[in-house]
C-alpha cells in the first residue's frame, strides 16, 4: 500500500487456513513480482553493435570528414556522405553496414594523411582508447619508410644517417597495442601490412634510387607485423602480398592501374584491398 500498488482484495468463502494460503500466496507473489518488474526504472538503451576503428595514414584517411589531413577533432563528424572517406575503409564499412544492418556496426575512420607510427602514438588516446573499439584495425608503415629515405636525401653524407630502427618501431607498435588491450582485454586486433609499388614518383629521380631500400624496409616491417600478430592473436591482412600479386597482372601494361603513384591505390586497388580485409576478418571471426 505504501508503494501505491493497485490491488483488489476479495473476500473469498471458506476458512483462511493453511490450504487457503498455500494456494493464495504464490498467486499474490506473482502479481507483485510482475508489477515491480513492469514499473522498475529501465536502464538506458545503448548500442549493442561492434565499434570498429580504422587508424592509419592517407590510404586509410581517404579525406574522411573533408578535412585534408586535419586532426580528427577538426573534421566534419556529422556529414554521412563523407564520414568514411573514399578508400578501402569506406568499402569495408559499406559492406558490413549494407549487408548486416541488424548487427548495428559502428565504424570510425581515424586515418590521417602523412602519418607514421609515432604520429599514431601521439593521438592514440583520442583516436583509439577514447572511442572504445571492439575491433581495431591498424595500417601504418609507408610514411616511416618515406621519412627515413627523406633523411638520406637531405643528408650531406647519407652514410652518416642511422639505419632504420626496426627494434624501436616494433617496441612502439607493441606498446600501443598493449594500451588498447589494457583498455579492452577482449579487443580484436587487425594488423595491415604496408606496401609500395614500382611506379610514380617513388621510382623516379634521386628518390627512385632508394626504391630497393624502401622495399627492404617495408618488407622487414611486414615480418615484424607477422610476429606481432602471432603474439597478440591478431588478424593479419597481407596488403603487401596483394599488391605484389596485382603488379604481375597489369591491364594493358598500365603500371598505375592498381597503385597510381607507388603508394596510394586507385579505386580498383582500394576495392581489392577491402576484399582482402573482409576476407581476413571472416576467416578469424573478427566481426562476429
Amino acid at each position: 500500500m505504501r508503494q501505491g500498488v493497485g490491488h483488489d482484495f476479495l473476500v473469498r468463502p471458506g476458512a483462511h487456513n493453511a490450504a487457503y494460503w498455500s494456494a493464495s500466496l504464490p498467486c499474490q507473489m506473482l502479481f507483485f513480482q510482475r508489477w515491480f518488474a513492469r514499473n522498475a526504472p529501465q536502464p538506458a538503451v545503448t548500442a549493442s553493435g561492434r565499434r570498429v576503428v580504422y587508424i592509419g595514414d592517407s590510404i586509410t584517411d581517404g579525406n574522411w570528414g573533408k578535412a585534408d589531413g586535419k586532426p580528427s577533432s577538426q573534421r566534419n563528424l556529422w556529414d554521412r556522405n563523407h564520414l568514411f572517406g573514399s578508400g578501402y575503409m569506406y568499402l569495408c564499412a559499406s559492406y558490413y553496414q549494407g549487408y548486416f544492418p541488424d548487427r548495428d556496426y559502428r565504424f570510425f575512420n581515424r586515418g590521417v594523411g602523412g602519418h607514421a607510427l609515432g604520429d599514431l602514438a601521439a593521438r592514440w588516446q583520442e583516436d583509439v582508447i577514447d572511442l572504445r573499439p571492439d575491433v581495431l584495425s591498424v595500417f601504418v608503415g609507408t610514411n616511416d619508410a618515406e621519412r627515413h629515405l627523406g633523411r638520406l636525401l637531405r643528408a650531406d653524407d647519407p652514410k652518416t644517417v642511422p639505419d632504420f630502427d626496426f627494434a624501436d618501431w616494433e617496441r612502439t607498435y607493441r606498446g600501443l597495442l598493449d594500451q588498447a588491450r589494457q583498455a579492452n582485454p577482449a579487443l580484436k586486433i587487425v594488423l595491415c601490412t604496408p606496401f609500395a609499388a614500382p611506379c610514380g614518383k617513388i621510382v623516379e629521380g634521386a628518390l627512385g634510387e632508394y626504391y630497393p631500400l624502401r622495399q627492404r624496409i617495408l618488407a622487414q616491417c611486414c615480418v615484424i607485423l607477422e610476429r606481432i600478430a602471432a603474439d597478440y592473436g591478431a588478424t593479419l591482412v597481407p596488403f603487401h602480398r596483394l599488391i605484389a600479386d596485382l603488379e604481375t597482372r597489369l591491364p594493358n601494361g598500365d603500371a598505375t592501374y592498381w597503385v597510381w603513384d607507388g603508394i596510394h591505390p586507385t579505386p580498383a586497388g582500394q576495392r581489392l584491398m577491402a576484399d582482402c580485409w573482409i576476407g581476413a576478418a571472416a576467416r578469424n571471426g573478427v566481426m562476429e
